[in-house]
């Protein structure tokens, strides 16, 4: 597994210059390397790492979490809520009943079955969108008018949506039934949950900071176990309650934010330094587990059916920022940083098929 993790390093990182040199998105070098290298092209990768790929990209996209909410200011918060709520589950909706409806017609699904393609594809890659939101909040960019917190805040509630959704529809598909309210009710408690728990485990860092002297370093480190920790809550929970762990990991890093701004400001940069390694390791395990055999089955329908579910997602990102201070480009911006997919496609592709959904 050790010889795997080291062409993973070398070729995520030739792949990622290679893709900057031609000013092409380096994570887009990094994804087709581990297509390359990955058991449905040259079958370079172990199947011990294989089977710990899903671990190794649950931290990675903790890791980016974390950056994020420690680049979440209060007072940005303020300024955009209401759009970044609207931002939160419009346009998911939106794409993910397009695709529903569509679907249908392409490839004679049913409308259960083609809502669940339509929310397994709807959710927003927090870990393509989150580096970015924060490169430019750092640089300046948009940050008159909030548009990196904006995008930040909307993206990470999204993709709890789109996740809340698919599982009712699992579950109708599953029972032939479903409670609605119920239903409802779980994904505002699964939101809530995961808020409080962050508030949590922020404050209990924070308390253990201030009480012991340690390193920057450890510091990072103990933030990183506790946040890995809330995913697996969110796992052991599961069955009774629904928690919203990786919202609860964004909090983490908010708390830390506003109680402690110097600390988080030099926490936010060694995290930074962390993301080098653990992107490449996430986007090339990502890339790993694309069937290109099945992508080319799917063919020109598949990829219509995404061009059109993106087209509905720009319609409702559109309809969100309509009453806002945004001008078109801005605007435009919004909808642009609204369509990549990865980490959580990922992540949940596979549970329609370990159903016996055909």
């Amino acid at each position: 597994m050790a010889t795997s993790i080291g062409i993973i390093i070398i070729l995520g990182l030739l792949a990622n210059y290679v893709f900057k040199a031609m000013k092409l998105p380096g994570i887009l070098g990094m994804l087709l390397a581990g297509i390359v290298i990955g058991p449905y092209g040259a079958g370079w990768l172990t199947p011990e790492l294989l089977r710990v790929s899903s671990d190794f990209r649950l931290i990675a996209l903790v890791i980016i979490l974390l950056r994020a909410g420690l680049g979440l200011e209060k007072q940005k918060l303020k300024k955009v809520g209401k759009t970044a709520i609207k931002l939160s589950f419009i346009p998911g909706l939106i794409e993910g009943f397009t695709i529903a409806f569509i679907s249908m017609h392409f490839l004679g699904f049913g409308f259960i079955e083609g809502a669940i393609l339509g929310f397994v594809v709807a959710a927003v890659s927090p870990a393509v969108v989150v580096p970015r939101m924060l490169h430019f909040s750092e640089k300046g960019i948009g940050a008159d008018k909030g548009i990196p917190t904006l995008i930040l805040a909307g993206s990470s509630v999204d993709d709890v949506f789109a996740v809340t959704m698919l599982t009712s529809f699992l579950a109708i598909y599953a029972a032939a039934s479903v409670n609605v309210t119920g239903q409802v009710l779980t994904f505002f408690s699964s939101i809530l949950l995961g808020i409080a728990i962050g508030i949590l485990a922020g404050f209990l860092l924070i308390k253990s900071f201030s009480r012991f002297s340690m390193r920057d370093t450890k510091k990072v480190l103990y933030i990183l176990g506790i946040a890995i920790l809330i995913t697996a809550i969110e796992d052991l929970l599961s069955g009774t309650v629904q928690v919203a762990g990786l919202l609860g990991v964004t909090v983490v890093g908010f708390i830390i934010l506003e109680k402690t701004p110097q600390t988080a400001k030099r926490i936010a940069e060694k995290f930074g330094k962390i993301w080098i390694f653990a992107e490449i390791l996430l986007f090339v395990l990502i890339g790993a587990q694309v069937n290109i055999h099945l992508a080319r089955d799917a063919g020109p329908i598949g990829a219509l059916i995404i061009l059109i579910g993106l087209a509905g997602r720009s319609a409702g990102v559109a309809f969100s920022t309509a009453a806002t201070n945004l001008n078109a480009k801005e605007r435009l911006f919004c909808i642009i940083a609204y369509f990549p997919k990865a980490t959580v496609q990922a992540a949940v592709g596979a549970i329609p098929l370990s159903m016996g959904i055909p």
